[in-house]
């Protein structure tokens, strides 16, 4: 594609900052900080593509949905339309922040979300050893009732209760793509594979049906980054920086490295937390084997500062 174009994923941090401050209300004055940094890449002339983290607020929608029906009787909600429904409200509260915040600083682009599906391969490894804790915590009794009623996998957890447990395949195709090239082309700062898309499976008869899974969202995002050409992929997460030996007395920040240093540092296997900042190198590593010329993983309130090439981790081809 032609434009200057910017995937941007943003994590947790983005929308929660901490324990105390988890409500609708917090999480928007949260995203309104975010847009902010988001606003910014727009004024410096880029095409603007958002994906972002969606796993506490699905956590709350599950456990709404398992309160509902233990209390009221009410329907309990499958996993894949916990995920659409945080889409379009994080949408929601994203484009609305963005578009206020464009008004503000008189830049005329239309702003809008996809609720987007991605597909992934019904026979992905991870479907045979799922991992990825969801939902509320159980007594054992329940847990079990569940396994066998509802064929959920369930583990203990550390003595604090039993949880369900999905799969976290490797996305293969988003489904939406054409119609958010087609925006993107149009001008719009598009929103989408929030979560890392809604994980679907084509069936047997090529129907494409929606699974209990998650995906990961920097994966997703990257998957988004190289299907629309973006010229940089920027992993908005908890540091300025990215470094070796985090937390030990021997850390070194990184300023900027090449796509074998992230090969060879990932492959170590003592630089990245397997939660936390490994994922995020895994999903830059893609995007550059994949075609993609330069990535950087920042904060948010650096962003800018990023871009210019003042902070944060740049990883190039070579």
């Amino acid at each position: 594609m032609a434009k200057k174009v910017a995937v941007i994923a943003i994590g947790g941090n983005s929308l929660i900052k901490d324990t105390k401050h988890q409500s609708v209300e917090d999480q928007y004055l949260a995203a309104t900080e975010t847009c902010v940094h988001i606003a910014d890449m727009i004024e410096a002339g880029y095409e603007v593509v958002i994906g972002h983290g969606n796993g506490p607020q699905v956590g709350f929608i599950l456990r709404r949905s398992e309160i509902a029906a233990k209390a009221e009787g009410m329907h309990e909600v499958p996993l894949d339309v916990c995920g659409a429904d945080s889409q379009g409200a994080i949408g929601y509260s994203l484009q609305q922040n963005l578009q206020n915040e464009l008004h503000r600083r008189g830049i005329n682009k239309p702003v809008a979300t996809v609720v987007t599906q991605t597909l992934v391969d019904r026979e992905d490894p991870a479907f045979k050893s799922p991992s990825k804790p969801i939902g509320g915590f159980m007594d054992e009794i329940e847990a079990k009732r569940r396994q066998k009623e509802m064929g959920w996998t369930v583990v203990e957890d550390a003595g604090r209760g039993w949880r369900r447990v999905v799969a976290s395949p490797n996305p293969k195709e988003i489904v939406e793509i054409e119609s958010i090239k087609a925006l993107i082309k149009s001008g719009t700062i598009v929103i989408a594979v929030g979560g890392g898309g809604i994980p679907v499976i084509r069936n047997a008869k090529g129907d494409l049906e929606g699974v209990a899974a998650v995906i990961d969202k920097d994966f997703g995002s990257s998957l988004l980054a190289t299907n629309v050409d973006a010229e940089v992929f920027v992993i908005s997460t908890a540091v300025e920086r990215v470094a070796l030996n985090y937390g030990k007395p021997d850390q070194k920040w990184l300023d900027k490295i090449t796509l074998s240093d992230a090969k060879k540092y990932l492959a170590e296997g003592t630089h990245f937390a397997k939660g936390s900042m490994a994922p995020k190198i895994q999903a830059v590593i893609r995007f550059l084997e994949a075609g993609g010329k330069q990535a950087i993983i920042t904060n948010p309130e650096n962003i800018g500062r990023a871009l210019k090439g003042e902070t944060g981790t740049w990883i190039i081809k070579e």
